[in-house]
């Protein structure tokens, strides 16, 4: 089993890193405060640990991807994450993200369609006290059997927004989720005013994997 050490050196990476999303407009104290407790090194191979606070994504196998902090911080700052928030997380990937929101009192399902990934995750975060609820399969069209919920977060780009994650949205809940091409994605965030209103909020471009599945991009396999 791999030891999971986390040392002064590395806490005091992740102070570098917290002020750093300062600088770049991060405001939400509770993310921070999270960001600054999760040893984010331990979801990179070792050889991998210098890079761990880096503000870069990573390769974590699967043709997929661990976001950049900075990534992280703004989804998760947009997402106005209360104590005991139902979310549903598309791609799990890591398990980082999920990681934080848990760590932000929520509730999260977590749905990954790489197998692999969804399995080698479920393995490690209860490793690190992560308490999240497990799903493997097509994220594009969310998860009616635990829906609704209150947040709703989207880690792989998208070429639209899917119907169906707007459904499972509770009345004044929030999507977060970016939508564009395949190379760049421009971030949204929709709140469900009423069963049949959305207010769109348009933010900065950034660049993700594809959101694959039966509304978002077919495999390129």
């Amino acid at each position: 089993m791999i030891r999971l050490e986390d040392t002064y050196r590395h806490k005091g990476q992740r102070r570098e890193l917290v002020n750093l999303l300062r600088k770049k407009g991060i405001t939400d104290e509770g993310v921070l405060n999270v960001i600054n407790a999760i040893p984010r090194h331990f979801f990179f191979e070792s050889a991998l640990h210098s890079h761990a606070y880096e503000d870069k994504a990573f390769p974590i196998g699967e043709g997929q991807t661990i976001s950049q902090p900075y990534t992280v911080a703004f989804q998760t700052e947009l997402l106005a994450v209360k104590q005991g928030d139902k979310i549903l997380e598309i791609g799990t990937g890591s398990g980082y993200q999920a990681a934080v929101l848990f760590l932000l009192g929520a509730e999260v399902h977590s749905i990954e369609y790489q197998p692999k990934l969804y399995e080698r995750t479920k393995k490690f975060l209860p490793r690190l006290g992560i308490s999240i609820n497990f799903y493997q399969g097509d994220g594009s069209k969310g998860l009616p059997a635990q829906a609704p919920f209150d947040k709703i977060i989207v880690t792989a780009g998208a070429p639209v927004v899917p119907h169906s994650l707007l459904e499972q949205l509770n009345v004044n809940g929030i999507l977060v989720i970016p939508v564009g091409d395949r190379n760049s994605q421009k971030m949204l965030k929709l709140t469900k005013v009423s069963p049949t209103e959305i207010m769109q909020e348009e933010y900065d471009n950034f660049a993700f994997v594809p959101l694959l599945g039966d509304e978002g991009w077919k495999s390129s396999k």
